[in-house]
């Protein structure tokens, strides 16, 4: 089967275009968007493929898809917006602010603390359902009471999707509108600069714009997993499973995905575009949202450790988290280290690289099995080499030619076989 890619590059980031068609070629791709701004400019703009299997019908410009994690780094944009107006402060803690987190020894767990997955909540007692997340008081009574698994601070576990639901409630103690994350998220971030993004999908999107998820064979996993995470992930109980309880309620409708509900950490809906946008903003200073500096610097600052080190509980490898965001290291260099953004589950991963001035997103519909997407490291690798950066960490250039002009457009009849 053929599929039709579309969108756009400027001259000198054909790169990106050629990396993006040979994902098709290889047969890894059913459906996927990339974009990427550039000292505020959108300089890539790519889609194609097929966003159901089911129907055959193809990725158009608008069509969004369910990102996973990768809606951490929205969320953490929209805690970073709060932080900046003076809502909170990252190092208070979060009784000051929801006097009754203080329950079963959390008292002392500061906001930074829980955005980097070191409060040791990385899962609820209660396995809710959608009737639970549905209710934000309900729920944030249930938040309230959980006992942490160890003593804050001392250990990252990954808090795959109670951080959300977290981050949702204190946010509607500290907004004086007493938003939910995603209304918070649509009315100041995503409204503001046009955003086809939802972490809380409203009803009147129809199917007809989302692109259907396929699951990849287990089979895959085998031989693309770290063993530790892979004997997680074949393990009922585990920790890592455990944490991920509530994923899959975006899922869990008779529509493609769920309106009006938030999974805040796990359920974001959008554009590559939009998440493109976001970061690209933050990543030039987020003037467009009056981001105060200071909030600016403490995203790009590293993320600090807990006692034990950056090793995670749940996910058996070392990941720097910091803010609500994942940060680059050594083992997984993404950006400079100013970077911040998140992957999610299948390859989707949008990111912020302020030193380059860079916004990115990658968006798939066809799941891959490895913790870094070799799909998303080709597109990524194009986009650094193509503002002259072979060594995005440490931010080494490499000889670069003109670039100026008009766009190099793709037409349908660009199309991998």
């Amino acid at each position: 089967m053929s599929h039709a890619i579309a969108g756009s590059v400027k001259p000198g980031f054909e790169a990106v275009r050629d990396a993006f068609v040979q994902n098709f070629e290889r047969g890894q791709e059913l459906g996927a968007a990339c974009c990427v701004y550039h000292r505020g400019e959108k300089v890539v703009d790519l889609w194609g493929g097929i966003r159901d299997a089911s129907t055959g019908e193809p990725w158009e410009r608008d069509t969004m898809v369910l990102v996973y994690s990768t809606t951490k780094g929205m969320a953490g944009m929209a805690m970073a917006l709060a932080h900046s107006r003076g809502l909170f402060d990252y190092d208070e803690r979060i009784s000051t602010y929801w006097p009754e987190f203080a329950q079963e020894g959390k008292e002392r767990i500061t906001v930074r603390q829980l955005l980097a997955h070191q409060a040791g909540l990385y899962a609820l007692d209660v396995h809710v359902d959608s009737s639970i997340v549905a209710d934000p008081d309900r729920l944030a009574v249930l938040l309230a009471r959980q006992r942490p698994a160890w003593k804050p601070g001392e250990r990252q576990a990954y808090h795959g999707i109670t951080l959300g639901f977290y981050e949702s409630e204190l946010l509607r103690r500290v907004d004086p509108h007493r938003r939910t994350l995603g209304q918070f998220f649509q009315e100041e971030l995503a409204g503001p600069l046009g955003l086809a993004f939802y972490i809380r999908l409203p009803e009147e999107i129809p199917d007809s714009r989302l692109a259907r998820l396929r699951r990849p064979k287990l089979a895959r996993a085998l031989f693309t997993l770290p063993l530790p995470f892979l004997l997680s992930v074949l393990t009922p109980g585990s920790r890592l499973h455990r944490c991920l309880w509530g994923s899959e309620l975006p899922e869990k409708t008779d529509r493609v995905y769920a309106r009006n509900f938030e999974v805040p950490a796990g359920g974001g809906v959008g554009t590559a575009r939009a998440a493109a946008r976001a970061y690209g903003v933050f990543a030039t200073g987020g003037k467009e949202l009056g981001l105060r500096e200071e909030t600016l610097r403490q995203l790009m600052a590293p993320a600090r450790p807990p006692a034990r080190g950056f090793r995670d509980a749940c996910l058996k490898v070392a990941i720097p988290f910091a803010l609500g965001f994942s940060k680059p290291s050594a083992k997984n260099p993404f950006g400079h280290p100013s970077s911040f953004g998140f992957p999610g589950t299948g390859g989707s991963f949008a990111f912020a690289d302020p030193q380059a001035q860079l916004g990115y997103a990658y968006f798939p519909n066809q799941m891959g099995t490895s913790l870094e997407d070799p799909r998303e490291i080709a597109l990524r690798t194009a986009v650094y080499r193509s503002i002259g950066v072979t060594d995005p960490y440490g931010m080494r250039s490499a000889p670069r030619g003109p670039r100026s002009g008009d766009w190099a457009t793709l037409t349908p009849a660009s199309r991998p076989s």
